[in-house]
């Protein structure tokens, strides 16, 4: 008895984008704070993909973009507001017919807003197809708030 295969068309993102939310709300379940104080927020089905790590000094993103060079990205910050633009355009090929298409292949923008807590003193960094951009934290300014006793 043979049996008859049947490829099977596997889209990587409809796989993934469950696990991502999940991953999203334990996040945001453990950090509650996390985007009131800094600003940033864990959407997903966004491109680029981004890593938001929180440090002492700064919060950093990173981004992967394959293929990817540096003349073709765009870093603005622009009233609490850091956007990544870039233009991923390749040529195409007119003998070519694709089986699976699922690189992004167009120009793209992301935007996070900044919260009070981080400067607009940004600075990044290209190479092998990683950017890492660091965002530093603000100097912690104390509350001119104070409880006067009553005597």
């Amino acid at each position: 008895m043979k049996i008859a295969r049947v490829p099977i068309h596997f889209n990587r993102d409809e796989f993934l984008t469950p696990f991502d939310t999940m991953f999203d709300k334990i996040v945001q379940s453990q950090f509650p704070n996390f985007q009131k104080e800094f600003g940033i927020s864990f959407k997903h089905g966004s491109f680029p993909k981004v890593d938001v790590v929180d440090y002492d000094e700064c919060v950093v993103i990173v981004a992967e973009m394959p293929s990817m060079t540096k003349e073709r990205l765009g870093i603005d910050v622009e009233d609490g507001v850091l956007t990544i633009s870039g233009d991923k355009h390749q040529l195409e090929d007119a003998d070519a017919r694709y089986l699976v298409r699922e690189l992004k292949h167009s120009s793209f923008k992301r935007s996070f807003k900044l919260g009070d807590n981080l400067s607009s003193d940004v600075t990044a960094k290209f190479e092998d197809g990683v950017l890492r951009i660091e965002i530093p934290k603000k100097e912690h300014v104390e509350s001119t708030k104070k409880s006067i006793n009553i005597n």
